[in-house]
């Protein structure tokens, strides 16, 4: 099918067409899903080439199953978020005390108008990535689902496999602890009281 035409479709129909041997199907969920999955890994691993392995075995783990899916009873995004997720607490576990913290990871390109604004834009995101790498890890993971990522308390609880309730406690308390922690940087940071 050409790829217009596949455009139009959900994540679920893509991967039942990957399924069926569509490549185009593939091609086009991976295009779609891809850079969410390595922008997910990023931010909860704090090193970017962990984060290009980790989503493309989050990838691969997908095409995998993809014969077995059952479309309707999980989101395809959920299912990866929670892959992806499980992939990163894996690799920090194996290695606790060796893993490079989040404000050591290199920063994406800036498309911003200025290079002042560039360069405090890319100290933000530095500073951001450092205070999310002191929070707890499943605080940490439900902050950036929820604030970075964009994802709803239920979709976010079904990735965790936790309570609605639980995520909301646990960004609640994510969000007091980056607030605490960068309270002394606001200046810093190019943000004044006004």
């Amino acid at each position: 099918m050409p790829l217009d035409a596949l455009s139009n479709l959900n994540d679920d129909a893509l991967l039942v067409l990957y399924a069926n041997g569509d490549p185009a199907a593939a091609r086009l969920l991976t295009d779609r899903l891809g850079p969410r999955v390595y922008a997910h890994a990023a931010r909860l691993i704090g090193d970017r080439s962990e984060a290009e392995d980790i989503a493309q075995e989050a990838m691969l783990r997908l095409w995998r199953m993809a014969p077995d899916w059952r479309p309707g009873e999980a989101k395809v995004t959920t299912w990866l978020y929670r892959v992806t997720a499980n992939l990163c607490t894996d690799r920090l576990r194996k290695a606790r005390g060796g893993h490079k913290g989040l404000d050591e990871a290199a920063d994406p390109a800036d498309d911003s108008p200025s290079a002042a604004q560039a360069m405090q834009d890319k100290h933000r995101r530095a500073a951001l990535d450092a205070a999310l790498g002191q929070l707890p890890e499943r605080q940490r993971q439900a902050v950036v689902l929820r604030h970075i990522e964009g994802l709803a308390n239920p979709e976010i609880a079904e990735i965790m496999e936790i309570s609605a309730e639980a995520v909301e406690s646990l960004t609640a308390r994510g969000k007091r602890a980056l607030t605490a922690i960068l309270a002394d940087r606001r200046e810093e940071l190019g943000y004044r009281d006004e």
